[in-house]
This record gives structure tokens, sequence and C-alpha cells, in this order.
């Protein structure tokens, strides 16, 4: 069995005059990871292996979280195709994944996150909003082989807010 735990960017800003690339966190933004992090610490998630694309906003959700749950740096990658908005390079790599690797985690962006937990979740979500996380668990045994699996959880910063 395999479990996909995939987390759309915290809120970045538009305010600097950089690339999209290199859009940095608005302050809603790292409040929301760290929202994240505290919840996700409470799963007692065993990640195998994290894929995080290069773009600044990525990274610096991720630098926040991972280093929450205790992710050694060692089974973190960052990958410039995880840039990516339609979800073609997202399947991509993730039917790439190394078929020891039984619990994978991914940071990256929309449209691309909502389009792959919609179809191969099996709840359909509108939009996956800013530093939202869905895990879907699959039955297949190879991350080539998987077909729609079961939406096992979603958390979104809004849920957690009181």
């Amino acid at each position: 069995m395999k479990k996909l735990i995939l987390i759309r960017h915290a809120k970045s800003s538009w305010k600097y005059d950089v690339t999209d690339h290199e859009r940095p966190l608005k302050t809603r933004g790292i409040n929301d990871a760290n929202l994240i992090a505290d919840y996700l610490k409470s799963l007692n998630l065993n990640v195998d292996h994290v894929l995080v694309s290069d773009a600044t906003r990525t990274k610096l959700t991720a630098g926040i979280i991972l280093p929450a749950l205790k992710i050694p740096e060692n089974i973190i990658s960052f990958k410039h195709k995880l840039y990516d908005f339609s979800g073609e390079s997202l399947i991509e790599v993730i039917k790439s994944a190394n078929d020891a690797i039984n619990t994978l985690m991914v940071f990256g962006h929309n449209h691309a996150i909502t389009a792959f937990v919609n179809t191969f979740g099996d709840r359909y979500i509108e939009n996956v909003p800013t530093c939202g996380v869905v895990i879907i668990e699959f039955k297949e045994r190879k991350w080539s082989q998987i077909n729609p699996g079961k939406t096992a959880h979603t958390i979104f910063p809004r849920d957690l807010k009181v």
C-alpha cells in the first residue's frame, strides 16, 4: 500500500518585484504553515521521502513544516518539475517515485494539486487552499501503477483556526 501526502504551498505575497518562482510567503502563510505543522505532528506520519517544488514559496512552506515533523534532510529532494500548474508533471513525478517509498510527501502548487486529488482521490475537492493537505492511500504496491485511491484525510488551515 502507498500513502501520498500532498501539501499546497502556504499563502504567498505579490508585494515584491520578483518573478513568480521567487515569491515569498505572506505572514498569513507562515502562520498557516505553523498551524498545519502542529496538526500533522498529531498524525504521527512515517514519511519515507519528501519532494518539494524548487519555488521559493514552496521551499519556505516545507522549511516550516518539515523540521516540526523532525523529517531528516537526507530524505528531502527539490524538483523543478514540481513547479507545475497543470498537474501533468506532478503525476509523472509521483508515478516515477521509487517503490521502496511507501509514504511520500509532496509540496507543490495549484491547479496541479487540486487536479491530482480529484483524479486520484475518491472525494471531490473544489479547490485545495493554500497550505491545504490531502492524504490519499493507494492499494497498489508500485507508484507507477497507482489508480484512484481513498482520500483518507484533508486538513485545511481554515479548519484549524478558532
